[in-house]
């Protein structure tokens, strides 16, 4: 039984004893299908024990081997954090990871293909947990979660998983996925019926929630916000629920009432403990914020712009899927809204990819052939071309050659003349002939 807490600092012990989910707190019965016998029958690596050190920091942090655990990611710091519930109800950090690879960008998963590794807060019950994963072991993260569906945002197989590859998920190396299945499989041991992951873009402070005050994003990580902070006051896994498509975080609702992810919210009501540190919270938040704005901090890094890169994304998922030649890597969209694509070209390496490779091949080659006759039938009809345009010149070249003067022994011989011109000369000849007789005759010579 836990420990009552001090009332100076018990916001999280009265609130927990009216809320329903009973995976965050340890439970009082075991998980069938889950027992020790049946863990003996999985993979060997599934069933290694958390290293001494691990357990002795437990042991002194007032925690037990079985107690519950939690998880937090934050994608900008590559770090997956391992959190457990201690003797007093509160969870305490007892394990940092750095994330070996996660894809995409900062900001939340949108479609199937997208490449985005999800960010919200998720489920992971004893049917999630696989220990024969083609990734050495594997639990999924239970993407899409009720606010998923509510938006309309899809995928499946998301995964914090070994083999350091990701193409969306969250791979660490094998060593540490080792570590962090342990911690889940012994909490599901020790009672355990689900833990929760939060996966967040950055850690959620005034300094990072200025930096990307202006992204399209911002209104999203506002509300997961929320949930972190409400961690962070209680350092107990917050009540998740959905309803108007959005998270609400440590909300009871009245009795008979539930929370529809995409209905109404219900007229709620909260704790006044935790209302009260909260307000206290957010004062000292919204003063560092405002200082926030005011300072030089590092440049954002790239986050996704919503649906339509995602769309963008996912087109060139599944061209690259169905095996044809994409840019190798996936496109992206800059802020005046092109989208820019490497110059390098390639294929994936599957059973699809190499169809689709032998049946460009087999086009490329058609292509080529083709290629080859008409080329050919353009030879040979210039060809053709160039033979009648040599035949023709040759003829004007004898006829030519038949109209120039002939040439003998150095003198060049009086071209003949026509007939009628020999006739004429004859006649005027006869007539200087008869002239002159004319002329004789009359003055007697």
């Amino acid at each position: 039984m836990p420990k009552p807490l001090a009332r100076k600092k018990d916001v999280a012990a009265p609130m927990f004893a009216k809320l329903a989910r009973t995976g965050v707190l340890i439970a009082a019965i075991g998980v069938a299908g889950c027992n020790d016998s049946s863990m003996k029958d999985f993979a060997p690596e599934a069933n290694k024990p958390l290293p001494d050190k691990i357990l002795a920091d437990m042991r002194a942090k007032g925690m037990v081997r079985t107690s519950s655990v939690m998880a937090r990611i934050f994608k900008e710091e590559g770090k997956l954090e391992i959190w457990k519930a201690k003797t007093n109800g509160r969870y305490d950090l007892v394990a940092s990871y750095d994330i070996c690879k996660w894809s995409g960008k900062l900001g939340p998963k949108y479609t199937e293909g997208d490449r985005q590794a999800p960010e919200g807060f998720y489920t992971v019950r004893p049917s999630q947990m696989n220990p024969r994963s083609n990734y050495h072991l594997s639990f999924n993260i239970g993407f899409p979660n009720a606010y998923d569906r509510a938006n309309g945002r899809t995928g499946a197989n998301l995964m914090v998983h070994g083999a350091c590859s990701s193409s969306g998920c969250y791979s660490m190396t094998d060593a540490q996925i080792e570590q962090i299945y342990a911690f889940g499989r012994d909490a599901f041991q020790g009672g355990q019926t689900e833990f929760q992951i939060q996966a967040f873009p950055f850690r959620m402070t005034a300094a990072n929630m200025a930096r990307y005050r202006n992204d399209p994003n911002y209104e999203f990580w506002k509300m997961l916000k929320v949930g972190y902070d409400n961690f962070e006051i209680t350092k107990v896994p917050p009540k998740v629920d959905v309803c108007e498509k959005r998270y609400v975080f440590n909300q009871v609702a009245p009795e008979g009432t539930t929370f529809d992810p995409t209905g109404p919210c219900p007229a709620s009501t909260q704790p006044d403990s935790l209302k009260t540190a909260y307000a206290n919270y957010e004062k000292g938040y919204d003063a560092a914020f405002n200082s926030a704005v005011k300072s030089s901090t590092p440049a954002p890094k790239p986050t996704i712009a919503g649906i339509k890169e995602a769309s963008i994304v996912s087109d060139w998922s599944k061209r690259r899927a169905r095996g044809e030649r994409v840019p190798i890597d996936p496109p992206s969209m800059n802020s005046d809204g092109s989208v820019t694509e490497t110059t390098r070209m390639g294929r994936i390496d599957s059973p699809l990819g190499r169809k689709m490779a032998a049946i460009d091949a087999e086009k490329e080659a058609k292509r080529k052939a083709e290629e080859q006759r008409l080329a050919a039938i353009e030879a040979a009809r210039a060809a053709k071309e160039q033979a009648k345009a040599q035949a023709l010149a040759e003829k004007e070249a004898a006829k030519q050659a038949a109209q120039q003067p002939v040439v003998t022994a150095g003198v060049e011989a009086a071209p003949a003349q026509p007939a009628i011109e020999t006739q004429a000369a004859s006649a005027d000849e006869g007539t200087v002939s008869k002239l002159k007789k004319k002329l004789l005759g009359m003055f007697g010579g």
